[in-house]
């Protein structure tokens, strides 16, 4: 069953879910999933529906023209998809491979829903032998001060060779340039622990150790130019005491960016987020 996805956000007024749902009725279609939301305070209107095209009178290849105009009445920014379209990932890496290792899984369990996985990329060696074995390629671009650009430069081509749609960065510790990122608006998704910004640099862990936290979490968000300041797609914690060492702090954190990361990639896959300003709305 093949079904339309259609993401919807234009300013609040009257009518816009019975003009939706009615196009979707009077050309045959079934509806499978609908959900809605108003931001009161921005006067946002957000739909997310999903129907079945299996009868419907609208072949498929004129759906985007037939929906036009109505987008046109209620100035709509909208989204179009289809259940059977793959999105193409690249997953890119460091030398923390827990987030890898984990969306790896997940993909060769069905988990990560229409789509395939083209290319991890990483400024070091260690992910290439695991990228082999999976059967998927690798790119080796190391990244320093001097050589930045041209890495950038390297990997946007291969991405392109691969017709990439979607970046994660499965713990890349490597900061994207403004120029990387504006190739890929809203399709670069993140993972970091939450301690940011009070606890940055390179041992974390360690830092909220030694000043006795009892919370900690992981946050997966957007990229954007502002370091960690993207759209926050979705966040968890875990509470910990007295009793936990920093070595079970690290695990904690890496176990909440686990499941996380896999969160977001999931709903970006599915397409059941809409961003709008520094924010998203994330529809069940």
């Amino acid at each position: 069953m093949i079904r339309a996805i259609l993401l919807v956000s234009c300013p609040d007024q009257k009518g816009i879910t019975a003009a939706v749902t009615d196009f979707v009725f009077r050309h045959g279609g079934n509806i499978l999933h609908a959900a809605q939301h108003t931001d009161a305070q921005a006067g946002v209107f957000f739909m997310r529906i999903e129907w079945d095209m299996d009868g419907f009178s609208v072949p498929r290849n004129e759906v985007w023209a037939a929906l036009r105009p109505l987008a046109e009445r209620f100035r709509m920014d909208w989204q179009l998809h289809f259940s059977d379209e793959k999105t193409r990932l690249a997953i890119f890496v460091s030398r923390h491979m827990h987030c890898l290792f984990d969306l790896m899984s997940r993909y060769q369990a069905g988990q990560l829903p229409n789509c395939e996985i083209k290319l991890i990329v990483s400024n070091h060696l260690d992910a290439e032998s695991l990228a082999r074995q999976w059967g998927i390629g690798f790119l080796h671009t190391p990244v320093t001060v001097e050589c930045k650009a041209q890495a950038e430069t390297a990997q946007l081509a291969a991405l392109k060779a691969q017709g990439v749609d979607l970046l994660v960065l499965a713990r890349y510790h490597q900061i994207l340039s403004e120029s990387f990122i504006e190739h890929f608006q809203d399709r670069i998704i993140n993972i970091h622990h939450s301690f940011l910004p009070a606890f940055a640099g390179s041992s974390p862990y360690a830092q909220a150790y030694e000043k006795g936290v009892k919370i900690i979490g992981a946050t997966s968000h957007y990229v954007i130019a502002a370091l960690d300041q993207g759209p926050i797609i979705e966040q968890d914690t875990v509470r910990i005491d007295h009793r936990h060492s920093i070595s079970d702090l690290v695990e904690e954190g890496q176990d909440l960016e686990r499941r996380v990361l896999y969160r977001a990639v999931r709903w970006h896959l599915e397409h059941k987020i809409l961003c709008y300003g520094n924010k998203t709305v994330i529809f069940e």
